[in-house]
């Protein structure tokens, strides 16, 4: 069975959260970022400064991750780690989710023998997610520091696995960083969707 760690973040996400959904853009970001990573550790890609070389292309065994690679820039001045999360994080979580459902990961709740399509997934007793699983339990740097970027743990503790990898680490920030600036959209819009709420009430009442 294929373990990366995006998938082993979309089953952490599902199987050790806090109680309170993970956002779906957050998801995907956080699963861009765990592809990154991936892509490091394989040496398909290097990083100058906060920018994504392209190394070989192997074989990766995992076909999300030989999309993701297929898809980086290969020519100067290449893409920034940030540009590269908004652009491959992209419906990313979605992307996942089918994946794992059509290898029988993920199951969706059946009701008086309807299946119900919308936010009814649960995870599967599986070998996948066994090992996801015990890497959370053993505090793998990478997957602990995406899965309390998107709050898995619920509130952040501050308290993480000290990552090593300078690479690494430069993508943890740039995952941080990019939802910071989700929240800031998130919040304008529902600020702005209020006021106009306001104006509608005042102009009907």
């Amino acid at each position: 069975m294929t373990t990366t760690t995006p998938r082993d973040l979309l089953i952490i996400s599902m199987d050790m959260g806090s109680g309170l959904p993970v956002e779906q853009g957050d998801l995907s970001l956080a699963l861009a970022g765990a592809e990154a990573i991936d892509l490091l550790a394989a040496e398909a890609i290097r990083l100058d400064g906060d920018h994504i070389v392209p190394g070989h292309q192997p074989a990766l065994a995992d076909h999300l991750l030989d999309e993701a690679a297929a898809s980086l820039v290969r020519e100067a001045p290449y893409e920034s780690v940030a540009d590269w999360l908004w652009r491959r994080g992209r419906g990313l979580s979605a992307a996942y989710q089918a994946a794992l459902e059509a290898e029988g990961q993920l199951t969706r709740q059946r009701r008086h023998g309807i299946s119900f399509r919308a936010g009814q997934l649960e995870l599967a007793d599986s070998p996948a997610r066994s090992q996801a699983a015990d890497r959370w339990t053993s505090d793998e740097p990478a997957l602990v520091n995406l899965a309390e970027a998107i709050g898995v743990r619920g509130e952040r503790t501050g308290d993480l696995p000290d990552v090593t990898d300078d690479a690494v680490a430069t993508v943890l920030a740039a995952v941080n960083d990019a939802l910071v600036e989700l929240s800031s959209v998130r919040q304008r819009r529902a600020i702005e969707d209020a006021a106009f709420d306001n104006i509608w009430r005042g102009g009907v009442g």
